[in-house]
């Protein structure tokens, strides 16, 4: 088929002439981030034989593999993290087309070095998102968000990032598992490419993925159950209850714990993914990164029709109040989210939501003490 022979690079020229003009910025800015998955996807692929800190990340990236340590996040570093966020920004840093940088394992926005020229452009990223499957040998991937620098910013600082997710342009995951893969929007869509390793490009094999509306899958951490909120709680419970409960259908459940692999069987097959608020306080505000990772997976899950929502709120409305701010996550086909954020106003309008759940052991929802844990 003809766009088989469409790469990354030669998609995104076609598509800005389409849409009234090119931005030559944004083009190399794109290019310098399709060349960094190339490189990280190339140390991702070598597993255990990826070198130990102090040593080349991979044979074309002489970049020294940093000591693993706990990120700002208070989570343990996988060598393969530092490895990509290196790779990252050494790639990125030195196009002109970028005036500063945010990553999950910085904590502080991460400033242009003094001898390379300024650009318009703020990139967000999550380097390597799933990491905990390194060790396991599942897909993993990185995941990245494209936003405007204010007028007149060449130095930026946290304010400047704190953009609502519907000021980015573009959005995107790479997927680094049996095919190397980027998924990316630019505000018209969603398109898949996959790197063809005989020419050394990402070549377009997905175009307009568009999620399925109605299908019986959904993913969830089930371990978690018993602090979930009651609608959480509701929805998981008549998935379980298949054709002989109250959705009178039969429903799979899938559970990765890499969100860009999560993401992309949504994509391809529909259903919904759910990482919900609950009860433990560091749960409460979510658990997911709002600037790179709910922002760009909601952008891209809304191009492609379905539905991004915390429960209560549209993510892409969301006014981010700090660099690493974390956010429930709910989104998928879009009548599944829906159903989801309707179970979400009717509890916080009071309304019970009674059933026999054996999953959680309880008659009703609203048990006291749930109730106030959850409050």
């Amino acid at each position: 088929m003809p766009h088989r022979h469409t790469t990354f690079s030669k998609f995104i020229i076609e598509d800005q002439r389409r849409r009234g003009g090119a931005d030559t910025d944004l083009t190399a800015l794109l290019n310098d981030v399709q060349t960094a998955c190339k490189f990280i996807a190339s140390a991702a692929a070598r597993g255990s034989l990826t070198p130990s800190a102090g040593q080349p990340a991979t044979a074309h990236f002489a970049a020294p593999a940093p000591e693993p340590g706990v990120n700002v996040h208070g989570e343990t570093q996988k060598p393969l993290d530092l490895i990509a966020n290196e790779i990252m920004l050494r790639t990125c840093e030195y196009g002109g087309k970028l005036c500063g940088m945010a990553s999950e394992e910085m904590e502080e926005p991460y400033r242009i070095p003094r001898e390379y020229p300024r650009g318009r452009y703020l990139l967000a990223f999550d380097p390597l998102d799933g990491s905990s499957n390194v060790d396991v040998n599942l897909t993993v991937g990185t995941i990245f968000s494209i936003l405007k620098a204010p007028d007149g910013v060449e130095e930026p600082e946290v304010e400047h990032f704190l953009q609502p997710g519907t000021q980015q342009v573009a959005a995107g995951f790479a997927l680094y598992g049996p095919a190397d893969m980027i998924i990316a929007t630019f505000g018209e869509g969603v398109h898949g490419f996959t790197l063809d390793r005989e020419i050394g490009a990402y070549t377009l094999t997905h175009p307009d993925m568009r999620i399925p509306d109605h299908v019986c899958e959904f993913a969830i951490n089930s371990s978690n159950a018993r602090f979930w909120e009651p609608p959480v709680r509701q929805y998981v419970e008549e998935c379980i209850k298949g054709s002989s409960g109250p959705r009178e259908a039969d429903f799979n459940m899938r559970w990765i714990a890499s969100l860009v692999a999560e993401v992309y069987r949504i994509l391809i097959r529909g259903g919904v993914f759910l990482y919900p608020r609950d009860a433990r306080p560091t749960h409460k505000p979510g658990r997911l990164r709002l600037l790179y990772e709910a922002n760009p997976i909601a952008m891209l899950v809304e191009q492609a029709g379905g539905a991004a929502s915390t429960g209560r709120q549209r993510i892409l409305d969301i006014k981010p109040m700090a660099l690493h701010q974390r956010v429930p996550v709910i989104l998928g086909s879009k009548a599944e989210v829906e159903r989801l954020v309707a179970y979400h106003a009717a509890y916080d309008r009071g309304e019970e939501l009674a059933f026999s759940a054996p999953l959680f052991g309880s008659r009703s929802l609203f048990l006291p003490s749930e109730t106030a844990a959850l409050g």
